[in-house]
C-alpha cells in the first residue's frame, strides 16, 4: 500500500533521536499511485467492507500500546494522551464497520402532484472515483482513521499523504488494513514533499474529493483551485469555554485544564480561549492555575507524564513569545510558560484583552488564557470576534443563557458544560469561516462526502 522512493527522517521531538525513516514519493511515484487507485474497480459487497472494518479495529485494539508508543516517539505527545488516540481510532473503524452495513437509500412516490405519474423512484450511494486526503501532525493515527474508514466504508478508493513529521502511524495504520484483507489499490499512503504532493493531487482528473485536515492558509489555497470538485476542509479552530456567574467553578476549572492542556494544546477543538465573568473570574483563575500546577511536565515515554512536548522547537518558541507579548501588554502570566526545547510548562494568562495575539490568532500549544467579560451579552460577543468557527463550551446551568448560547455562537459545535472537543466518532463535526466550508466530518458524514446519490425510477402498474 506504501508508496516508495527516498527517504524522509522521523525525529522525536522530546530527545531529537532518529526514530526511523519513511519513504518520499516522486512525482512519477505520486501520479502512478493515483493512476492506479483511480482504476481500481473491485466492489466489495457491504458485508466484506464491514468484515475488513472490524478487523483493523480488533488489531488496533489488539496492539494498543506498540501504536501509542509509535505515536508518542514521533510527535512528543505523552503516552497518556496515545493511548486514548489508539482507543478513539479503534471507535472510528468499529463506527465505520457499522455504517458500511447501513442502507441509507430512500424511496419516493411519484403520483404525488397532478403531473406525477404511477412510478417508484429510489436513491443508492455511489462511491466517488478517487479522494484525496491530507492529515497533519496533531494526531497522527486517528485524523488517519477518520479518512481512511469512511473511504472503505463507502466504497471508494483513497491515496492519503499523512503529515512528514508524524508519518509512521499512518503507514502502521495501512499495514493493519492490508492485513485485514482489503484488496490492494484501494487505499494508498504517500509520504513527500507537501505542496509536491498537494499539486499531484489537484493535477490529477479522476480527484472527486479532496479531504484536507491542517492550516487555514493552505485550505484556502485547496478551496481556490479545487475546480469541479467537493472539498472537506477543517482548518482549525480558535474555541471557547465560557463560564458564567452560576458555574460549578471546580467544574468548569477542570474543564479548562482538560481542554486547554491535553495533547499538549494541539487540537483544533482545545479551549484556546477561556471567556470567565467578571464576578467569578479571580477564583476561576486560581482554580486552573491549580490544576495546571499539578501537571507533570516531562519525558513523554514515562507513563506518569501529563505533558509532553509540541511538534518541535520553532513551534515552542511560537508559542512562548506570544505568551510574553501578552505579559508585557498587560497580561499576568499566573503559572507556567517555561520552554526547554520543545517543551513548555502549561501557561496559565490572567488578565488577557481580545486583540491579544495570544488569542486573536489560534495559538497551538499548552496555554490557558483567561478574558474577563462584564456578562453573558459580553461573553457571547467576545466569543464571537474570531474568524473561526469549530467549537466551543459553556459552563453554566441557566436555561435561558444555554439557548441563548446554542443560537448565538458562531460554531459548530456548542457543548454545555463540557470542552468544545467533545464528540463521539459518529457525529457531524466541523465549522465554517476559517474552521472551513461547513461540510462536516465524523464518521457517517465523512462517508456521504465520499459518495454521491444516484437516483433511479422504475414503472408501478
Amino acid at each position: 500500500m506504501a508508496v516508495t522512493s527516498a527517504t524522509i527522517p522521523v525525529h522525536n521531538p522530546y530527545d531529537g533521536e532518529l526514530v526511523g525513516e519513511v519513504p518520499s514519493v516522486s512525482e512519477r511515484q505520486l501520479r502512478a499511485a493515483l493512476d492506479a487507485a483511480a482504476s481500481w474497480r473491485r466492489e466489495l459487497a457491504r458485508h466484506e467492507r464491514q468484515r475488513i472494518l472490524g478487523e483493523v479495529a480488533d488489531a488496533l485494539e489488539a496492539r494498543r500500546e506498540q501504536l501509542a508508543a509509535l505515536i508518542t516517539s514521533e510527535s512528543g505527545l505523552c503516552l497518556k494522551d496515545t493511548r486514548h488516540e489508539v482507543e478513539r481510532a479503534v471507535d472510528v473503524f468499529r463506527l465505520a464497520a457499522i455504517e458500511a452495513l447501513r442502507d441509507d437509500g430512500e424511496s419516493f412516490a411519484g403520483d404525488i402532484t397532478a403531473r406525477g405519474r404511477n412510478r417508484r423512484a429510489h436513491t443508492l450511494r455511489v462511491p466517488v472515483r478517487l479522494v484525496a486526503a491530507i492529515t497533519p501532525f496533531n494526531h497522527p493515527l486517528n485524523q488517519v482513521a477518520h479518512k481512511l474508514a469512511p473511504a472503505i466504508a463507502a466504497g471508494a478508493p483513497i491515496v492519503l499523504k499523512p503529515s512528514e513529521r508524524t508519518p509512521m502511524s499512518a503507514l502502521a495504520l495501512a499495514e493493519l488494513i492490508a492485513a485485514a484483507g482489503l484488496p490492494e489499490g484501494a487505499v494508498r499512503i504517500v509520504c513527500g514533499d507537501p505542496a509536491a504532493v498537494l499539486d499531484g493531487f489537484l493535477a490529477h482528473d479522476a480527484v472527486e474529493v479532496v479531504s484536507f485536515t491542517g492550516g487555514v492558509a493552505v485550505g484556502r489555497m485547496i478551496a481556490a483551485r479545487l475546480g469541479y470538485r467537493r472539498a472537506v476542509l477543517e482548518l482549525g479552530g480558535n474555541d471557547p469555554l465560557i463560564v458564567l456567574a452560576d458555574a460549578d467553578l471546580e467544574e468548569a476549572a477542570a474543564l479548562a485544564v482538560a481542554g486547554a492542556f491535553s495533547n499538549s494544546g494541539q487540537r483544533c477543538t482545545a479551549v484556546k480561549r477561556i471567556i470567565a465573568v467578571e464576578s467569578i473570574a479571580d477564583e476561576l483563575a486560581d482554580r486552573i492555575s491549580a490544576g495546571a500546577a499539578r501537571l507533570r511536565v516531562g519525558d513523554p515515554a514515562d507513563d506518569a507524564t501529563d505533558i509532553g512536548t509540541v511538534i518541535d522547537e520553532r513551534a515552542a518558541i511560537t508559542i512562548q513569545e506570544r505568551v510574553r507579548a501578552a505579559v508585557r501588554a498587560g497580561a499576568r502570566l499566573l503559572h507556567g510558560g517555561e520552554r526547554a526545547g520543545a517543551q513548555l510548562t502549561p501557561a496559565v494568562v490572567d488578565h488577557v484583552r481580545p486583540q491579544m495575539e495570544l488569542v486573536a490568532r489560534e495559538t497551538f500549544g499548552p496555554v490557558a488564557p483567561i478574558i474577563r467579560v462584564r456578562d453573558l451579552d459580553d461573553a457571547i460577543e467576545v466569543a464571537n470576534a474570531t474568524p473561526y468557527a469549530l467549537s466551543s463550551g459553556v459552563c453554566t446551568f441557566d436555561w435561558r443563557a444555554i439557548s441563548r448560547c446554542i443560537r448565538e455562537l458562531r460554531a459548530g459545535t456548542v457543548n454545555i458544560r463540557e470542552v468544545p472537543g467533545w464528540r463521539t466518532e459518529l457525529t457531524p463535526f466541523g465549522g465554517t469561516g476559517d474552521s472551513g466550508l461547513g461540510v462536516k466530518e465524523g464518521v457517517r458524514e465523512a462517508i456521504r462526502a465520499m459518495s454521491t446519490t444516484k437516483l433511479y425510477t422504475l414503472p408501478w402498474d
